[in-house]
């Protein structure tokens, strides 16, 4: 249990930006500060909202001519008392990596993930092994892969780094950053060269073009506080989980986030969170889903004991015959490990079974139940084994 509260880890210093500004004096206090989200300001100086870098960077507005007030968003605020298993649980909720600090009615500052992060790691949770959290067989691509193969691959799971590798060796990392910030951004240019200099269109430049490199990595057995550290050192996100020289897993902030944020949910029981962006859920849709969660649970109660399952759901804007085009990502964290799944659809009760098929399939086949023989004769009646056969 992590017993540092805000009120520990908050900073009082903070960047801010008023309402009526262009985005364009946000890009520019990102270049200096390199801060990732901005409070927004009224014309009388009072909290009324935050804008993040990245909401920038990915609308098609035009930077010089659109206001902030535009594209800022409401964040959920938090106390000097609340705890750090809070805030994360906001943080996934909102998909907002700084919320404001509230004193009663005045704004005092501000709290990072990475400070809600390393306040929590300077305790005995930071002792937890690195492949206790990490990602377990990440997603390589080989560093000719293009541009545009690694963004269909990071929507389709709904990730947002990979391991970059040469015949099997680690050589780099590649992010949904790296791509924005090397493509997308220059917005002056539809094309940049590649390595050799020559003229391509951007979904086809090789990945090793934009890459991070050299990667940061740590072992299995690295203890979270160390990676922390490693993280803060070096300014990154994630690191590389190296076992016998090659990508075992990766360790990224939400990896951390998502623990923090369980330890806020009621205990001995499978609980879910839901994080969206841009999707609309009705009260009888999130019926329908709650429904469906509460047969998946009673399901698993008993073996699995605890777990959460996060529930990520964006839209991609598409729409047919009324319904949102929506791609769907699950993560259920147990005690007997992780589990991932995602889904991409039209409709959010379609899109949420799919993907939860699919995580069911995995716990069914999975080696934590391999050995209970209810769950293996589930599994072969799903994979519509010849009943004779068992």
């Amino acid at each position: 249990m992590v017993s540092s509260k805000v009120k520990d880890v908050f900073s009082t210093k903070f960047k801010s930006i008023n309402k009526d500004d262009p985005l364009s004096a946000g890009l520019s206090i990102h270049k200096k500060e390199s801060t990732p989200v901005l409070v927004v300001l009224n014309n009388k100086g009072n909290y009324a909202g935050v804008i993040a870098h990245r909401w920038i960077v990915r609308s098609r507005y035009d930077p010089a001519t659109t206001k902030v007030e535009s594209l800022m968003r409401s964040a959920p605020t938090v106390t000097l008392e609340d705890s750090l298993s809070k805030v994360a649980k906001l943080m996934i909720t909102s998909r907002i990596s700084q919320l404001p600090v509230f004193s009663g009615e005045k704004l005092v500052g501000i709290v990072t993930d990475d400070a809600v992060i390393h306040g929590a790691v300077i305790g005995k949770w930071g002792n937890t092994k690195v492949n206790e959290l990490m990602t377990k067989k990440p997603f390589l691509v080989e560093e000719d892969e293009s541009v545009g193969a690694v963004l269909s691959l990071f929507r389709e799971h709904g990730i947002s780094h990979a391991p970059v590798v040469r015949n099997g060796s680690l050589v780099g990392i590649v992010s949904i950053q790296n791509i924005i910030t090397s493509i997308f951004q220059p917005r002056q240019s539809q094309t940049v060269g590649d390595m050799s200099g020559e003229k391509a269109p951007v979904l086809s430049i090789p990945i090793r073009g934009i890459m991070t490199k050299p990667v940061i990595t740590v072992l299995p057995e690295t203890t979270l506080k160390d990676a922390v550290e490693k993280m803060r050192k070096f300014d990154i996100t994630s690191l590389i989980v190296i076992s016998k020289g090659r990508p075992a897993g990766i360790l990224t902030k939400r990896d951390l986030l998502e623990p923090l944020a369980e330890m806020e949910m009621p205990k001995q029981r499978i609980t879910v969170q839901f994080s969206v962006k841009g999707v609309e859920v009705a009260d009888i849709q999130r019926g329908v889903i709650m429904n469906d969660f509460e047969i998946f649970s009673r399901k698993y109660q008993k073996t699995l004991e605890t777990g959460t399952l996060f529930v990520y759901m964006k839209t991609h804007g598409t729409n047919y015959k009324g319904q949102q085009l929506i791609h769907g990502r699950l993560q259920f964290r147990t005690r007997r490990g992780s589990f991932f799944s995602s889904s991409e659809g039209y409709g959010v009760e379609a899109t949420f079974r799919t993907a939860l098929d699919r995580l069911e399939r995995q716990l069914l086949r999975s080696q934590e139940l391999a050995h209970e023989p209810e769950y293996a004769k589930k599994y072969l009646k799903r994979i519509e084994f010849p009943s004779t056969e068992f």
